[in-house]
């Protein structure tokens, strides 16, 4: 283990406290009156009294999506939630099976809002936590390789869920990227196009807005493209579709020239070939499949009788 990998683990982070509540609020609200957006039949033959739910995790991945389950059944249903040993911190590997079955929670309250809370907070876990595995079996891989830079999503992420797919790539240790269009200018294809294929001009313009507050980066096709965009003030540039050969060579001249400059690659890079991109003159590699097409985690709900 590297000095930096255990002065992070020294380090006691609770990525709760970034969510804003009242974004928090508004957004779950939505995803319940989406499921409910009417009468609740099944709501009114289970009737209201008082019953006692077990949330079990039934496939093995890192635990993620706490707070959104305390705000969906604490927050909007008055329901009581009491979470297991192995469930006080996200984050965790939790070797469950369909066989061998983790508790992580006890959830009291309402049997119709127990039953109305189900399906939501069950697809926020299960997404969550698909999201922070991936994102965990990245970094680890990278770090297995000798690598310490970063590995970041995009923001190729689903409409309306976005920020628990930005939370589980925090859970699963890697990095969200930008989280929206007004966090950080990135100037893509189709901006340089737009402008008349300039470069420069793109950054010049961009810059006029962001002032020193933003980053500015540039995507590039080419080294000459990436040169272009440094020289104009850009902070980071991406290397993108480029071959794993290509990029090192192009890395690696570029740093020479920018030291200072962050270098990000995209574009392609799987769990398969993430491996071949990794290379010292690469601060970022960053991969859409993270938040795309991931696989869940599989967690169930189920009253007592």
């Amino acid at each position: 283990m590297s000095k930096q990998q255990q002065q992070e683990d020294d380090i006691a982070f609770d990525f709760a406290n970034l969510l804003p509540k009242a974004e928090l609020v508004r957004t779950v609200e939505k995803w319940l009156t989406d499921d409910m957006p009417s009468f609740d039949i099944g709501g009114m033959v289970v009737g209201d009294q008082i019953k006692t739910a077990q949330l079990w995790m039934k496939s093995p991945g890192i635990f993620a999506g706490k707070p959104f389950v305390d705000a969906i059944f604490v927050k909007h249903l008055g329901c009581t939630v009491t979470w297991s040993e192995v469930a006080l911190k996200e984050g965790v590997f939790v070797d469950a099976s369909s066989e061998g079955k983790v508790l992580l929670a006890t959830v009291v309250g309402p049997a119709n809002e127990l039953l109305r809370g189900e399906r939501t907070a069950l697809n926020t876990l299960s997404r969550c936590s698909g999201v922070a595995s991936a994102s965990h079996e990245a970094v680890s891989t990278a770090r297995a390789f000798g690598w310490n830079g970063m590995i970041a999503g995009t923001r190729k992420t689903t409409p309306g869920f976005r920020i628990v797919e930005k939370y589980g790539l925090l859970v699963g240790g890697a990095a969200t990227h930008r989280l929206d269009l007004s966090q950080m200018v990135m100037l893509k294809d189709n901006h340089i196009w737009a402008v008349g294929g300039s470069i420069s001009k793109a950054v010049m313009l961009a810059r006029k807005a962001a002032g020193f507050s933003q980053k500015i980066e540039v995507e590039c096709q080419s080294l000459h493209e990436a040169i272009e965009a440094a020289s104009a003030g850009a902070d980071v540039i991406m290397l993108d579709n480029f071959e794993p050969e290509q990029l090192k060579i192009a890395a690696k001249a570029f740093k020479t020239r920018f030291p200072h400059v962050v270098v990000e690659a995209s574009g392609g890079i799987t769990m398969e070939t993430m491996h071949l991109y990794l290379s010292e003159h690469v601060d970022v590699i960053s991969r859409g499949n993270l938040t795309q097409g991931y696989p869940s985690i599989d967690y169930s709900l189920k009253i007592q009788k």
